[in-house]
């Protein structure tokens, strides 16, 4: 059995909410989860030298994730992001840039080549939503339904 804290990272399973945008549900490929995992974000500078920065995600897919970072990145710009936990390295693809928060932002990263064991977890199915049935029956630690949304959810961290 894995244990998260062995990879380096944290679980939270939830739906996130969809965009305001009305075609980005159409364009989703596969379920957000919440998950921190600590990473490295690798590429190479302006000058030619290779930049690093430790960081962190902060949603996870099967296609890839939404990552914090100080470093200056641009849409479309290739990125190799190493997983603190297990040393796997994947190349990625910037396909989104929030607003910068405090020192780091927000940035989407598309994996080149498909890599859905990458975060070490079983996704939730793809039609699975917080209006779920299994979710409404389902409380997290706290007791509240907005903790841990379901055990179906629960059941799809493989072990």
């Amino acid at each position: 059995m894995t244990d998260l804290k062995d990879i380096g990272a944290s679980l939270f399973i939830m739906s996130v909410p969809p965009s305001s945008r009305a075609d980005n549900d159409a364009q989703r490929r596969s379920q957000r989860v919440m998950l921190k995992v600590s990473v490295v974000v690798l590429t190479q500078g302006a000058d030619n030298r290779l930049m690093s920065e430790v960081t962190r995600t902060v949603t996870v897919n099967a296609h890839g994730a939404m990552i914090l970072l100080g470093m200056k990145v641009s849409i479309g710009q290739l990125l190799t992001v190493r997983h603190a936990g297990t040393g796997e390295e994947a190349s990625c693809r910037v396909v989104c840039l929030s607003p910068h928060q405090a020192e780091k932002r927000e940035v989407g990263v598309d994996f080149i080549k498909p890599s859905p064991g990458f975060w070490r977890i079983s996704f939730p199915p793809p039609d699975w939503t917080n209006r779920s049935p299994e979710a409404k029956k389902s409380t997290g630690p706290s007791g509240t339904p907005d903790k841990l949304k379901s055990a179906k959810a629960l059941k799809a961290v493989k072990p």
